[in-house]
C-alpha cells in the first residue's frame, strides 16, 4: 500500500509529524514562558533591589570610615571626600531607591535615618573645631609660653653647679613629656597619655616652688612666677580638653555609629525581606519549568513514538526495494547478467530505478560484447604498433648505416688517387731498376747511369711516400670515424681535431658541388662525450645542406664554427646561404619522417637523428634559424662533459631527463626562429 505513494509524499509526511510536533512543543513553550518571565521579572527586581541596598550599606559604611579618619585626623582632602559620598548617599536614596518598586515604601525611613547620621556629622565637627580651638589655645599657647620661661631661666642662671640646676632640669624633662603625652592624647584618645600628661604637670608644679627657693636672681623668680601661672593655665586647658573630647566620643557613640547602626539594621529588614520575595519568586519559577517540563517531555515521547513508527514503516518501504536493486548492481558488476531485477513493475521511484538498472544490465550485456570486440581490435592495433615501431627502427638505423656507407664510398674514392699514384710509380721503378741491373751486367757501368739511376729512385721514392702517406691519413682519419660511428663510444677528443676528421671524410661530396667549406673551430677544445655521435651530427647537418639547401647543384658555402660559452658549454654553428626553409618546414624540420624531397628519396629522418643526439645523448640543446632564400643556421649548445648516454641504449636506464639530479634546468626540446 505504501509503495502506491510516491516516495516525496511519505517523506513529506514524516516533515508534515514534525512541523506539528514543533507547533505544539512551542505553543506550550510561548505560555511557559510568559509565566517564566514574569516570574523571572520577580527575581531579576529582587536582585536589582539588593545591588541598591547593597551599595547603600556599603557607602554608609565607608562614610562612617572616613568620618572617624576625619576626626582623629583631620584634612581637606577627607572632608571633601565626606561631602561627595554624602551626596552619592542622598543620589542612591533620592534617584535609584526612590523609583525602586520594592523600596519605594521604606524610602522614608532610609532617608529618615541616614538624614540622622548626617546631621550628627555636622555637630560632630562643631565639636572637632572646639576641640581643636582648646588644644591650640589652652594646651599649645601656654606650652609654648612655658618653653620660652625655662629658657630665660637657664640663661640667669650663670654655671651649672648652679643649686637650682638640678630642679630645673627634672621640671624641665617633665614638661616635655607632658608636651608629648599630650599631644599623644590629642591624636588617639589614649588613657595613658591622658594620666601621663596629668602626672607630669602635677611634677612641674611641685618643682616650681623648689625652684623659688634656690632662685638666686631676681630674673629666676619674675620668669619662675609666671611659669607657676601658665602651669596652672596649662593644667585647666588640659581638663577641658579632656572634657570636649569625651563628648566628641559620646557624640560618636550616639549619633554617628548608632545611626550608621541604625541604617545598617533597616537595610538588614529589607535584604530579608527581598530574601523571602526572592524566594517565592524562584519557587514561582522553578514550578513552572518544571510543569513545563513534563508536558513537553510527554507530548515528545506521544509524537515520537508516532514519528518512529511512521518513519519505520516507510523506512522499509524505501530500503527492502532498495536491497534487491543494489543485489541486482552487485551481481551485475560482479559479472552475472542473467540475474533479472526486481521490482520493475513498482509505481514509486524505486521501481523507475529498478527499471533503470534493468536498462543498465541490458546495456552491460552489450558493453560486454562491444568490450571483447574492442579488446581483440586493441591486440591487432599492438601488434601493428609493435612492427611499425620495429620498422621505424630499422629505417633509423638504415639511415645512419646509409651515411656510413657514403662515407666509405667518398673515402674509398679519394684513396684511390695517391695508392693509384703509388702503385705506377712503383711499376716504374721496378721496371727502372730491371733495365740498371741489366746494364749491370751487360757492360761496364758509368757514372752518369749510376747518377741518373740514383736520381729516379729518389724521386721514386718521395713520390711513394707523398702518396702513400696521404692514403694512410685518410685511412686514418676515415677509420677513426668509422669506429665512433659504430661504436658510440664516450671518450675525451678535441673538439678541433674531430671536426678535422670528419670534414677530411666529407671532401668527397664538395667535390662534386660547388660548395665551399669554411671550419672555424679553435684549438684547446676539450669535450668528454661521444664523437661518434658529433660525427654523425655533422655529417646530417652537411648532407642535409647539400642535399636541401644546394639542390640542383647549386653553388654556396657552409660555415662551421665553436666557441666556447662560459666554462661548462660550448656553441657549435653550423651555417649555410642557401634556399632556406619557409615557417611551416621549420615547425615540422624535427619531426620524424618529415621531409620534402620524399620523391627523391628522402627518408625524412636526418633530422631528427640530429635532434635526438643533441638533447638526449649529448644533453643540449638546438636552436634553427632560417629565412626563405637568406640560408639555415643550426646552433647547437652541449655542455662540455656529456650528460646523455648511447643511442640504442637498453629499455629502462636512465635518460637525460632521469639523470638531472643536480638541481640544473633542463634544455627545451627545441627552438626555431624564422627571423
Amino acid at each position: 500500500m505504501l509503495r502506491a505513494v510516491p516516495i516525496r509524499w511519505r517523506i513529506l509526511s514524516i516533515a508534515l509529524l514534525n512541523s506539528a510536533v514543533v507547533v505544539v512543543l512551542a505553543a506550550l513553550i510561548w505560555n511557559g514562558a510568559t509565566v517564566l518571565r514574569s516570574a523571572w521579572e520577580d527575581v531579576r527586581q529582587v536582585r536589582e533591589s539588593d545591588k541598591i541596598l547593597a551599595k547603600l550599606e556599603t557607602e554608609t559604611s565607608r562614610l562612617q570610615n572616613l568620618i572617624h579618619r576625619y576626626i582623629n585626623q583631620p584634612s581637606p582632602e577627607l572632608f571633601a571626600e565626606i561631602l561627595l559620598l554624602r551626596e552619592a548617599v542622598l543620589g542612591t536614596l533620592t534617584t535609584r531607591a526612590a523609583t525602586d518598586p520594592m523600596l519605594s515604601g521604606s524610602v522614608e525611613q532610609l532617608e529618615r535615618v541616614t538624614s540622622r547620621f548626617l546631621d550628627g556629622f555636622g555637630e560632630l565637627r562643631a565639636v572637632q573645631a572646639k576641640i581643636t580651638k582648646t588644644y591650640e589655645e589652652q594646651v599649645l599657647g601656654p606650652a609654648k609660653d612655658m618653653a620660652g620661661l625655662y629658657s630665660i631661666i637657664e640663661g640667669a642662671t650663670g654655671h651649672r653647679d648652679a643649686l637650682i640646676w638640678p630642679s630645673l632640669g627634672k621640671s624641665r624633662e617633665a614638661f616635655t613629656a607632658m608636651l608629648v603625652a599630650a599631644n599623644a592624647y590629642y591624636l588617639s584618645l589614649s588613657t595613658a597619655s591622658a594620666e601621663e600628661a596629668r602626672r607630669n604637670t602635677e611634677t612641674i608644679e611641685k618643682t616650681i616652688p623648689v625652684m623659688i627657693d634656690l632662685a638666686d636672681n631676681d630674673l629666676q623668680r619674675l620668669a619662675l612666677a609666671r611659669l607657676n601661672k601658665r602651669t596652672e593655665a596649662l593644667r585647666e586647658g588640659l581638663g577641658k580638653l579632656t572634657e570636649q573630647l569625651a563628648s566628641r566620643t559620646e557624640l560618636l557613640r550616639n549619633t554617628i555609629d548608632a545611626s550608621q547602626a541604625d541604617a545598617i539594621g533597616v537595610i538588614d529588614d529589607l535584604s530579608i525581606t527581598m530574601r523571602q520575595r526572592e524566594q517565592k519568586a524562584q519557587e514561582t519559577f522553578d514550578r513552572t519549568l518544571s510543569d513545563i517540563s513534563r508536558r513537553v517531555l510527554s507530548i515528545a515521547v506521544i509524537f515520537l513514538g508516532i514519528i518512529v513508527s511512521a518513519g519505520v514503516l516507510i523506512a522499509l518501504s524505501i530500503r527492502l526495494p532498495l536491497q534487491q536493486i543494489m543485489a541486482s548492481m552487485h551481481a551485475i558488476t560482479s559479472g552475472n547478467y542473467d540475474r533479472r531485477v526486481q521490482g520493475t513493475d513498482a509505481k514509486d521511484e524505486v521501481g523507475a530505478m529498478a527499471r533503470a538498472v534493468e536498462v543498465f544490465r541490458e546495456n552491460a550485456i552489450a558493453k560486454r560484447q562491444a568490450e571483447d570486440e574492442l579488446r581483440a581490435a586493441k591486440e591487432r592495433a599492438e601488434s601493428a604498433l609493435l612492427e611499425l615501431n620495429t620498422a621505424q627502427q630499422n629505417l633509423i638505423d638504415a639511415e645512419r648505416l646509409a651515411a656510413l656507407g657514403g662515407l666509405v664510398a667518398g673515402v674509398a674514392h679519394e684513396v684511390n688517387n695517391p695508392i693509384g699514384i703509388s702503385l705506377t710509380v712503383a711499376s716504374s721503378f721496378a721496371r727502372r731498376t730491371e733495365m740498371f741491373e741489366h746494364e749491370l751486367k751487360s757492360e761496364q757501368l758509368r757514372r752518369s747511369k749510376l747518377d741518373e739511376f740514383v736520381k729516379s729512385s729518389r724521386d721514386a721514392a718521395q713520390q711513394l711516400v707523398a702518396n702513400l702517406q696521404r692514403a694512410g691519413e685518410l685511412i686514418q682519419s676515415f677509420k677513426q670515424v668509422a669506429v665512433d660511428r659504430s661504436h658510440a663510444e664516450r671518450r675525451q677528443f678535441a673538439l678541433s681535431e674531430a671536426t678535422d676528421q670528419i670534414v677530411a671524410s666529407l671532401r668527397p661530396v664538395l667535390k662534386k658541388a660547388a660548395i665551399a667549406l669554411t671550419v672555424d673551430v679553435p684549438e684547446g677544445l676539450m669535450i668528454d662525450g661521444y664523437p661518434g655521435s658529433y660525427g654523425q651530427i655533422l655529417t646530417n647537418l652537411f648532407l642535409n645542406a647539400v642535399n636541401h639547401a644546394f639542390a640542383d647543384a647549386r653553388s654556396g658555402a657552409i660555415t662551421i664554427s665553436a666557441r666556447a660559452r662560459g666554462s661548462d658549454d660550448v656553441e657549435i654553428i653550423f651555417a649555410d646561404n642557401g634556399a632556406g626553409m619557409t615557417p611551416d618546414v621549420q615547425r615540422q624540420a624535427f619531426d620524424p619522417f618529415f621531409t620534402t624531397r620524399r620523391n627523391e628519396g628522402g627518408t625524412g629522418l636526418g633530422l631528427h637523428i640530429v635532434y635526438n643526439l643533441v638533447t638526449q645523448q649529448l644533453g643540449g640543446r638546438m636552436v634553427l634559424e632560417s629565412r626563405l632564400g637568406q640560408g639555415t643556421t643550426f646552433r647547437i649548445i652541449m655542455p662540455r662533459i656529456a650528460k646523455g648516454q648511447p643511442m640504442g641504449q637498453p629499455m629502462g636506464q636512465p635518460t637525460i631527463a632521469d639523470q638531472a639530479t643536480d638541481g640544473t634546468a633542463q634544455w627545451p626540446n627545441r627552438t626555431m626562429s624564422s627571423t
